[in-house]
């Protein structure tokens, strides 16, 4: 039989999870980090349909910031702007003060990387290291095919931080969900990135494996200083791990925030017409929802 946990248990595990809520973030000066990453009143979508509508963001150096909101509302079609995949019908995008615009690809790959939410198909022998590997493509010249030293210590880096090492060399379509999330991640990681965007890395994931992915993130995002979006349908893990929260609603980011200014009962019922109450726990905000809005 398990034996019952004590109280000096539960408070060391409370502990473990205080720790890894994200808290305001400043330099050590206490002044506000610099931007990385700023939308200028951006529209965008697909063909002549705008998706999303003038939004202004700035995402800062080393912050974590989460894009949430209803299903459909604009959250992936933000995060592809940012990524370069789809190209703005109105307003700018700037990474480190320039136009994402007149960065080349390789340029821009050294800086950002995406994880998309649907990894693309893969050759079926294709392994976790070789995937991992094409993630130094955009540092070598495209006549050079041999990794140098550096691009394998980077490779390793990426492997060794995701837990990999002993799937290094297993095909990947033989992956796990949560094992293939990761190995998509290092890959991600081996382009030696300053900013990375998710979209919606924890789907198909149980609770375990999102907490493990979010985890990681969280140790990359405190130790190298890696500046994040993520795009999350789990209220209570972006309100854990975020240090502000961007509230989108038919396009348009309503709220932008810290987690508690932005996870108001009447922003709740506002974007995804829920009543809902709002609980203050050792482990970050709670969401409670308690029913639909009539109408």
């Amino acid at each position: 039989m398990t034996a019952p946990l004590t109280n000096s248990t539960v408070q060391a595990i409370t502990q473990d999870i205080s720790q890894n809520i994200a808290t305001p973030l400043s330099s050590s000066d206490g002044r506000s980090r610099p931007p990385v990453l700023v939308a200028q009143r951006v529209s965008g979508g697909y063909d002549d349909r705008a998706i999303v509508r003038d939004v202004s963001l700035t995402l800062h150096s080393g912050e974590w910031l989460s894009l949430i909101g209803a299903n459909g509302s604009g959250k992936s079609t933000l995060l592809r702007l940012f990524g370069r995949l789809l190209v703005p019908q109105s307003g700018q995008i700037r990474l480190d003060g320039r136009p994402i615009a007149e960065f080349s690809a390789c340029d821009f790959a050294r800086v950002l990387a995406v994880q998309a939410q649907e990894p693309p198909l893969i050759p079926a022998e294709l392994t976790v290291r070789q995937l991992v590997s094409l993630g130094r493509s955009p540092h070598r010249p495209w006549w050079q095919w041999t990794q140098t030293a550096v691009d394998r210590d980077q490779v390793e880096a990426a492997i060794v931080d995701t837990d990999l090492t002993r799937l290094a060399h297993r095909p990947v379509v033989q992956l796990s969900g949560g094992e293939r999330q990761r190995a998509f991640l290092a890959l991600a990681l081996a382009q030696n990135p300053r900013v990375l965007l998710l979209d919606e890395p924890t789907t198909f994931l149980d609770v375990r494996y999102q907490l493990e992915l979010l985890e990681l993130l969280a140790r990359l995002n405190r130790d190298r200083g890696l500046s994040i979006i993520t795009v999350l349908h789990e209220l209570d893990l972006a309100a854990r791990y975020s240090h502000r929260l961007v509230l989108i609603q038919e396009g348009r980011a309503i709220e932008v925030g810290t987690p508690a200014t932005v996870l108001t009962p009447d922003n709740l019922r506002r974007a995804f017409g829920i009543e809902a109450i709002v609980l203050s726990t050792s482990a970050g905000l709670k969401v409670c929802p308690l029913s639909a809005t009539r109408g």
